[in-house]
């Protein structure tokens, strides 16, 4: 079962020629390291930046001056410590050392097994590896870890989770002989019981010596415990079923585990604790066997991954920084097509590094999914995704990715960037909409950070930027915004249509376009796609760089805002995302630059003349509404215009012009007359 790692001589630390691809490939390790260790510093700076009292906080709660395990009746009576007993006993030695050393030594010896614990995982990569991908998965790893919710929260919390993970790969693959392995997986499952499952996996892929050490491990951890704490070993293991009924708040969003999910739901008593056990049953049974056939393909890492999120879903309490087991899932390969390749890891990843409100959005309708989307992930992974097998045809080599032949831009002294080549085939759909959920989530973050992460943040500034944009304006003498606001206030069917499209089109006609794109022409999808969003990002830092006051919020100007009415700036009402949007991002105006890329995709693409006229009129009635709204200054627009300029430039810059492909050509077909077939290459490079 064990992983075996076949290098050659040459291949240690990237060694090769000066200049040469080792050369290369050693400066980008050293690289990785080093931002490995930056995260690793700047996670060690949060946590011990923090007041004492607000850090560590479940350590405090154990060890501290007043923590559970100074006290001299049982560990479970304040319902603070959820732990095993052996857990407790292990912990007991360390209410003696000085507070500040131990949130010191704490926080540095996570640390270490976070590092430990991400070489381990991947030296245990299922063979074989690209040689690029042995050198550089390590600090790959380690990364990931530290960016993890998991981790970060068991810094934070001072929590010990990171132990039973750590000695269960240590027992899989960093050491020699069954007895090893069982009793490292054993103590494992003494700190966290659902780590028995491992000795499960062990017996039926033929490890029985191995399995049978666990069981015994565990059992003479357990009977230690006993004897030394028999009345809290009678608390825990009897009264309390294996700790399934301790723990403040089981239905909280943060236990990720089917017994929080179904509380969630409403479920309560016996017809909770029933379904809990039918479900618990039927994802270790899918689950196990899984994992069984995955670890007899020599995918060893992804069987224990499988493993781990099984214990995630049928553990009574699964607590985020308990999650980890859910990120080693990535390893699974998934999908025939090359293109398809990457959207398990990268959904993985974000599920792991994100918080829940940020992959989805916070509306009732989603509610259940996003409350739930961890452990969806792991239920997902250890009983649905069906990851390829070593023996699969695509497992080595996915169906390629089509690509346009490579045509350098007018500027010529610009070399293309050489991975973003212009690529023909449609694109995964759920990795498309997970990346534009989570870039639109960090698009609302980082426009509201602008201001300090309040609305009246920069108020001060935003208002007297505005009184330059508007001085700039009369000077220019274009300065309309406040005839035509008055006249659209005073004009009721202006009004009304200004205020709806406003308030509608600005996301509707977008997704529309990009919706169509994506499934009539793939490749000016992507080309359409990339400009938006250069687009945006650039507009991010126009409001990070000149937050600026709309009219509607200088009211000595005597400006009205049609669309919410007369404010109190103390306590504004802008709707529903009032807490959550950044009023001073003004310039430049996206509700015009985001019109305007449509317009112009629309004017590109269509065939009849009068849909490329109606695709500009879509521009001309945003920039009217956004004036007669009060919500944006005339040069407001002619920045989003420079912005979405800026963001095709950019576009043609990197990758060159944009891909003349009929429907027929993207769909498979023969080029029709006009299309070139030399523009249509098959290149089995990433996409």
């Amino acid at each position: 079962m064990a992983n075996v790692e076949h290098r050659g001589p040459g291949d240690v630390l990237g060694a090769g020629p000066a200049g040469g691809p080792g050369a290369r490939m050693g400066a980008a390790r050293v690289v990785l390291w080093l931002v490995a260790a930056v995260l690793a510093i700047r996670q060690m700076a949060v946590v011990l930046r923090t007041p004492e009292g607000d850090r560590l906080t479940d350590l405090e709660t154990w060890i501290g001056p007043e923590g559970v395990l100074h006290v001299n009746g049982s560990f479970y009576d304040a319902d603070k410590f959820t732990g095993t007993p052996f857990a407790g006993l292990v912990l007991k030695p360390l209410t003696r050392a000085g507070e500040q050393a131990l949130g010191w030594m704490w926080t540095f010896g996570t640390l270490g097994l976070v590092v430990v614990l991400g070489v381990v995982a991947a030296r245990a990569l299922p063979q074989p590896v690209a040689r690029r991908t042995s050198l550089l998965a390590a600090p790959v790893a380690v990364s990931l870890l530290i960016l993890s919710l998991p981790v970060r929260n068991t810094l934070y919390l001072g929590q010990t989770s990171i132990l039973p993970v750590l000695l269960v790969l240590l027992g899989l693959f960093a050491v020699r002989g069954q007895r090893t392995c069982g009793v490292l997986i054993g103590i494992g499952a003494a700190l966290q019981p659902t780590m028995l499952l491992f000795a499960a996996l062990l017996w039926f892929t033929g490890r029985k010596r191995a399995a049978a050490t666990t069981g015994g491990a565990f059992a003479a951890c357990t009977a230690l415990a006993w004897a030394a704490m028999p009345s809290d070993s009678t608390t825990y293991w009897i009264h309390h079923l294996a700790g399934a009924g301790l723990g403040a708040n089981p239905d909280a969003n943060a236990n990720q585990s089917l017994h929080g999910m179904l509380l969630r739901a409403g479920l309560e008593g016996p017809l909770e604790i029933g379904v809990f056990l039918a479900l618990s049953a039927a994802v270790v049974v899918l689950g196990l066997r899984r994992a069984v056939r995955y670890a007899q393909d020599g995918q060893l890492l992804l069987a224990v991954a499988i493993t781990g999120c099984v214990a995630v879903a049928v553990s009574p309490t699964t607590w985020q920084h308990q999650l980890l087991w859910v990120l080693f899932a990535v390893v699974g390969r998934a999908g025939k097509r090359r293109s398809d390749r990457y959207m398990w890891p990268v959904a993985v990843v974000l599920v792991s590094t994100l918080p829940a409100k940020m992959m989805l959005p916070n509306m009732p309708v989603t509610e259940p999914i996003r409350d739930n989307v961890v452990l969806i992930a792991a239920l997902a992974a250890a009983t649905v995704v069906p990851f390829l097998s070593r023996q699969h045809p695509q497992y080595q080599n996915p169906i390629p990715t089509e690509y346009a032949e490579p045509v350098p831009a007018r500027w010529s002294r610009v070399p293309l960037v050489p991975f973003w080549r212009r690529v023909l085939a449609r694109p995964n759909l759920l990795l498309e909409l997970l990346l534009i959920r989570v870039g639109y989530s960090a698009y609302q973050q980082v426009r509201l950070a602008a201001t300090g992460g309040t609305i009246s943040g920069g108020r001060a500034d935003a208002e007297r930027h505005g009184e330059q944009v508007h001085a700039i304006e009369q000077f220019l003498h274009i300065d309309i915004e406040h005839w035509f606001n008055h006249l659209t206030a005073r004009t009721g069917w202006m009004q009304d249509f200004f205020n709806f499209y406003y308030t509608s089109f600005h996301f509707l006609v977008p997704l529309t376009v990009l919706g169509v794109l994506y499934v009539r022409r793939p490749a000016d999808y992507r080309w359409a796609r990339s400009a938006l969003g250069f687009a945006t990002v650039l507009a991010l830092i126009g409001f990070w760089a000149y937050p600026l006051a709309p009219p509607r919020l200088m009211p000595e100007l005597g400006f009205i805002d049609t669309v919410h009415g007369v404010q109190d700036f103390t306590q504004p009402d802008y709707g529903t995302l009032t807490q959550l949007t950044n009023q001073y991002a003004a310039m430049p105006s996206l509700h015009f630059g985001w019109s305007l890329w449509c317009g112009l995709v629309i004017a590109v693409i269509a065939p009849r003349w009068w849909m490329k006229a109606l695709g500009l009129l879509h521009p001309f009635f945003t920039v009217s509404a956004i004036v007669g709204t009060g919500n944006h200054w005339v040069l407001d627009a002619v920045g989003g215009a420079a912005v979405v300029g800026a963001g095709f430039g950019l576009t043609y810059l990197l990758s060159g012009p944009r891909v003349r492909q009929s429907l027929k050509v993207a769909t498979g077909a023969e080029p029709v007359s006009g299309t070139s077939k030399v523009d249509l290459v098959k290149a089995r490079t990433p996409s």
